[in-house]
């Protein structure tokens, strides 16, 4: 025997034992639940033979509760980096097989680390969640971890991308990490949020309720706005973070990576000249079509898809240019801006100013939605983000009106006067502080109580105020919108207009920080 073969075969005893994860038996659960273990996610998420672990043999101090005889691989979390598409990523996965990946002292320590290390490479954060939650054996050294993870993950909030991948439970205390990150994605089938499971709710507010009705995806996804991304399973969603992760810089201070494409950026749509159902607007149309049609072939990746369906957000690409797109859909509440959807702009524009993403807008929205049940829910304090993140943006900032731009929702939809850098409208486009119909009951409202015929004296005015104001040209003579243009030609003016603003400079007085929040 060698004189360090005794050292080496300890050394992978010890990293075999960490390998086997819970063991034979609690990897064959995890496999039964339908979810692959916290190495096999990593294996997918990074490109092959990429990765480099660190922190293997980190192990927890606590010796109450019988803990000092209790083992933990990788203290229930595995991390390093590697590289998603070629680009360098950090990663934590939980392990639900050990101690089922529950969150003690040095398993925040290890969180805590890949995210400074994050922060201090440019490197976006991938964190894969899947835990039974704190680790209540170790008392208040959990409860601090937390606090560490949560300060750590704060402080590299807008410096690099943070993705959370939802597939296992998450709840409690450390439900505020994957909500706190950019971009939340969650499986149908395993993955868990809130900040309460099913049976403390039961005893502290006597409601009776299932996990997955309570914590399940559709909770987050559609009703609280909270999940981004949905997907079927582990494999699912790890292809979701992969692509996801293709439109994004590495950091605040890189652009987002140009694919190349054979999508010629001159290509015209001539459907588009006739896709409008009713000139007067009165037909809802899906705005995903037009979105579909006028971007990179296939390029287009809703986020927040079943969330304020009112308004549509994603990524798409130009000529291989990623870039942010932002749109009404006459679909859902006649494209209006609610509460929820001014939410979802604003939270949406303000990270691809961060990221150095361009935004792309696809105008028709007659409003802002009235009445006590949004004016209760602060629709002006909610509708106001949409303004601070326009005014604040110094990303390449495009319009294009399609249909109605009405009112606040025409600024806070984007246009010249908030911020947009171009501003180009279709000949259909209506644009107006208030629609026809109420300017002229407003403006007119003697004439037609005095006239023999009521109705016809206020159909009569009312298309008198539309043939005169609500159109496209009267704010393309003032310069407000920077060409009126054919349907068919989106593409090709969205393209020039990139290329055109690619570096745009932007410089603003030194200011500590917003004075709204999001």
């Amino acid at each position: 025997m060698g004189k360090w073969d005794k050292v080496y075969e300890d050394y992978q005893q010890r990293r075999q034992r960490i390998l086997e994860m819970g063991g034979p038996e609690e990897v064959e659960k995890q496999r039964k639940r339908g979810k692959l273990t916290a190495r096999e996610r990593i294996e997918l998420l990074l490109d092959p033979g990429t990765f480099v672990e660190v922190g293997m043999f980190v192990r927890h101090r606590s010796t109450e509760f019988g803990m000092d005889k209790r083992f933990v691989p990788a203290e229930g979390v595995v991390t390093g980096y590697g590289k998603v598409n070629g680009r360098w990523v950090v990663v934590a996965s939980e392990d639900y097989t050990a101690m089922a990946g529950t969150f003690g002292e040095y398993h925040g320590k290890k969180f805590v680390w890949a995210l400074e290390f994050a922060k201090e490479k440019g490197w976006p954060f991938v964190g894969i969640n899947d835990s039974g939650g704190a680790r209540l054996q170790e008392g208040i050294d959990t409860l601090e971890a937390y606090g560490w993870c949560f300060r750590a993950q704060i402080l590299a909030s807008g410096i690099v991308p943070q993705i959370s991948l939802l597939l296992g439970p998450c709840l409690g205390g450390q439900a505020y990490h994957p909500i706190m990150t950019d971009f939340l994605i969650q499986s149908k089938k395993t993955g868990f949020m809130g900040i309460a499971g099913p049976a403390f709710v039961k005893t502290q507010t006597g409601e009776d309720i299932t996990l997955e009705k309570l914590a399940g995806w559709e909770a987050h996804a559609v009703k609280a706005g909270q999940t981004h991304l949905v997907g079927e399973d582990d494999r699912d969603c790890i292809e979701l973070c992969r692509r996801l992760l293709s439109y994004l810089p590495s950091n605040n201070r890189e652009k987002p990576p140009r694919v190349e494409t054979d999508d010629d950026p001159n290509r015209q749509i001539p459907e588009l000249d006739d896709f409008l159902p009713d000139p007067m607007l009165r037909v809802p149309y899906d705005m995903h079509q037009i979105i579909e049609k006028v971007v990179d072939k296939g390029s287009f990746l809703e986020i927040l898809p079943y969330f304020a369906r009112n308004l549509i957000v994603g990524f798409a690409r130009f000529n291989g240019y990623a870039v942010g797109i932002v749109a009404n859909n006459p679909m859902w509440k006649a494209g209006g801006l609610d509460v929820d959807a001014s939410d979802k702009l604003a939270r949406f524009v303000r990270f691809c100013d961060l990221f150095n993403i361009p935004v792309v807008t696809f105008q028709d929205c007659p409003g802002f939605w009235i009445g006590s049940e949004q004016e209760w829910k602060g629709i002006l304090r909610h509708g106001a983000k949409c303004l601070f993140a326009w005014a604040d943006a110094t990303v390449p900032l495009i319009s294009i009106i399609i249909g109605k731009s009405y009112a606040g929702a025409h600024y806070a939809m984007l246009d010249k006067s908030i911020g947009a850098d171009l501003v180009f409208a279709w000949p259909t486009a209506k644009i107006n502080i208030v629609g026809a119909e109420t300017a002229a009951s407003v403006i007119f409202a003697k004439e037609i109580k005095a006239a023999p015929d009521p109705k016809e004296k206020a159909r009569q005015l009312i298309e008198e105020y539309r043939v005169k104001f609500e159109h496209p040209y009267q704010a393309a003579e003032r310069g407000y919108v920077d060409d009126v243009i054919m349907p068919r030609d989106t593409r090709r003016y969205i393209c020039m207009a990139l290329e055109v603003l690619q570096n745009k400079q932007v410089s603003r007085p030194w200011r500590k920080y917003s004075n709204i929040t999001l």
